[in-house]
């Protein structure tokens, strides 16, 4: 078997791809980089979630979390202190700055996802969220 017809690798490039096409738009216009911009997506939206929970939430490890926050603190666009629950952890939470920076942003970021994802067939790009869906399912079941 080669690496190339593996479907494990088939889906770690194509997803580099696509992230690829994204981060041009998100460090380009926005100054971010891949792990700045997944952090600052996670929180956008949030009161506040801890570095336990962003690293979770993102597929990033405890490192780049913490380099990412503390550049998006530099930057003025997340705030972090000591979690009141657990000292071990820290909470974060996205400034009015780093909210206003993210809703001007997304609308580029996903129009670049719209324009990758309108370059497949309906069908396919109907199969590919279908099958997408089904293996997230499938991983997430206990064997």
């Amino acid at each position: 078997m080669s690496i190339e017809s593996f479907f494990p690798y088939q889906l770690a490039v194509a997803a580099a791809a696509l992230s690829h096409e994204l981060e041009d738009v998100y460090r380009r216009e926005g100054g971010l980089s891949r792990e700045e911009w997944r952090v600052l997506f996670l929180l956008a939206d949030v009161e506040c979630l801890t570095s336990k929970a962003l690293s979770q939430r993102s597929s990033l490890d405890k490192v780049q979390i913490s380099r990412a926050a503390q550049k998006l603190e530099s930057k003025g666009l997340i705030s972090g202190e000591a979690s009141t629950t657990d000292r071990r952890l820290r909470d974060y939470r996205c400034t009015e700055k780093g909210r206003r920076h993210f809703r001007e942003l997304f609308p580029r970021v996903e129009a670049r996802a719209r324009n990758v994802l309108a370059r497949m067939a309906d069908a396919d790009r109907t199969a590919l969220e279908r099958g997408v869906d089904g293996l997230i399912r499938a991983v997430k079941e206990p064997d």
